[in-house]
């Protein structure tokens, strides 16, 4: 993708390029996906138009609870990359993720399982898997460069940040966001088990949300309608993908195979869906409202 823009590349990761845009940056979500932190060959049409677009979406209703990085879907934003890219302030990004849990699911659970824990914090016995936590989890985790993010406790986390101040204002910050988009998703008949969030200061030194927020590859969202304890839950991510990948027989290490037809449909049509639930409207019309294509 970088080779499209005529822009300094400041870094390229598994889905996401970040380019130089002046005092500003640009940030453009591709259609790539990965399995076990391996990038497939094989990209999933409109995802980093769902993945822009649920983005801004949140941006534009949780700034009363925290200001974010966005500046721009449109202005500024290249031709060619329109729709599934944005223009973003420069922050100072903190060394940690937030990971807001509101439901026992993943590696939570399995953390639950062994030790009735969850990042240190112990939780009532007899959880069911999927089942409604007491109140949210803060569960903060460590920023890896290659490999997995290892989870952390608070005081660990404030360690890593410098400031514990900082980090209850993080922390109770991350959990307002979930509060919020809990309720709402909720009402729009998909659940909001878990997600993550990114911090960062901007130039003034204000706690700023960057990165994406509450799409389907930083949160787990699963269908209201059917949702039942005791089992894990279908949800609308890249969940045909990992299923697949599981069972093919892929060793995990690169590089991935690539994806077949019908799992590339599943999972463009998941992704799609996840949008149209959440914000009401169907992916065409944030294209053209943007001026992208798929």
């Amino acid at each position: 993708m970088s080779e499209l823009l005529d822009l300094p590349l400041l870094s390229s990761g598994k889905v996401r390029e970040v380019y130089e845009l002046g005092d500003d940056l640009l940030i453009v979500a591709s259609d790539r996906i990965s399995t076990y932190d391996v990038i497939h060959p094989t990209p999933i049409p409109g995802k980093g138009a769902v993945l822009t677009g649920l983005s801004d979406f949140w941006f534009e209703r949780t700034t009363a609870i925290v200001p974010n990085h966005l500046i721009s879907v449109t202005e500024g934003v290249p031709d060619e990359v329109r729709g599934r890219a944005m223009v973003a302030k420069r922050l100072e990004m903190l060394p940690i993720e937030c990971i807001v849990r509101g439901y026992i699911t993943g590696s939570g659970w399995s953390d639950y399982q062994s030790s009735g824990r969850v990042s240190g914090i112990e939780l009532p016995e007899g959880l069911e898997e999927s089942q409604q936590l007491p109140e949210p989890l803060f569960t903060p985790s460590t920023k890896a460069d290659v490999g997995h993010d290892e989870a952390i406790n608070f005081e660990q986390a404030a360690e890593l940040v410098g400031d514990t101040e900082l980090t209850e204002r993080v922390r109770d910050a991350a959990i307002e966001l979930y509060l919020f988009a809990a309720e709402y998703a909720r009402g729009r008949g998909v659940i909001l088990a878990d997600t993550k969030f990114e911090f960062g200061l901007d130039s003034a030194g204000q706690l700023t949300v960057g990165d994406e927020v509450l799409t389907p590859d930083s949160s787990r969202y699963w269908p209201l309608e059917g949702y039942e304890v005791g089992r894990g839950q279908p949800s609308f991510d890249k969940q045909f993908v990992r299923d697949w990948a599981t069972a093919s027989g892929w060793d995990k290490s690169e590089p991935a195979p690539a994806l077949p037809e019908d799992v590339v449909v599943g999972t463009t049509a998941r992704y799609a869906e996840a949008y149209e639930l959440i914000t009401g409207e169907p992916l065409s019309a944030w294209l053209e409202r943007t001026g992208g294509s798929i």
